[in-house]
Formats: structure tokens, sequence, C-alpha cells
């Protein structure tokens, strides 16, 4: 079982500051030996372009746990405050199934 989190915000400003902050963020991810193969995480925009959709999956709370204590964490956790206007909306979950296909 994968438990995850799909957070949504709306966006309007510095497209180029947004998406240095995904790609610096994400890089971090990739870069930790601790969460390769335990966590995941995609960032998405709405068709219109007015939303952001953020969807993340890891293995355990352990893992959960981890990556929040990291600095990259805490500073990407601010500026989604900042872009969101003051706070996103968060829904967690936990996955029941998939296909076994998976795309991208």
């Amino acid at each position: 079982m994968m438990l995850g989190i799909v957070i949504e915000y709306e966006y309007s400003g510095d497209e180029a500051a947004w998406q240095s902050a995904v790609d610096t963020f994400m890089g971090h991810i990739d870069a930790d030996e601790r969460l390769k193969n335990k966590l995941s995480y995609q960032v998405n925009v709405s068709g219109d372009g007015s939303r952001r959709i953020h969807i993340g999956n890891w293995d355990t709370e352990e893992t959960l746990k981890y990556m929040q204590s990291q600095p990259y964490f805490g500073e990407f956790a601010g500026k989604v405050k900042e872009f969101s206007g003051g706070g996103p909306t968060a829904t967690g979950f936990k996955r029941l199934g998939k296909t076994v296909s998976v795309v991208g």
C-alpha cells in the first residue's frame, strides 16, 4: 500500500520563479539516496494553466517523516505557501489500486 497527498492551489505569478522552485525541490528528492524507490513526486498544471496540482506518494510514514525533516522540504513548503497566497488545499490518501502500466 502506498500513501500519498494531493496539493492544489491557484497560481498566476512568475512562471520562472515557480518552475525554479519545483525543479530545485524535485532535484533534491532525486538526489536523496534514502528516498530512491520509496517516494515519488510530480507537479502538474491544470489545462487552463491557473491551478497547480502536486501529487506525492511514499511507502511508509517513516519515509515521509525523513523527507519532511530535510531543509529542502521546509524551503519548498514555504514557497508553496507563498505561491498559493497563504496555503494550498492538501488531501492525504492511501492508494488502494493501480493499473499495471505506468506512463511517464
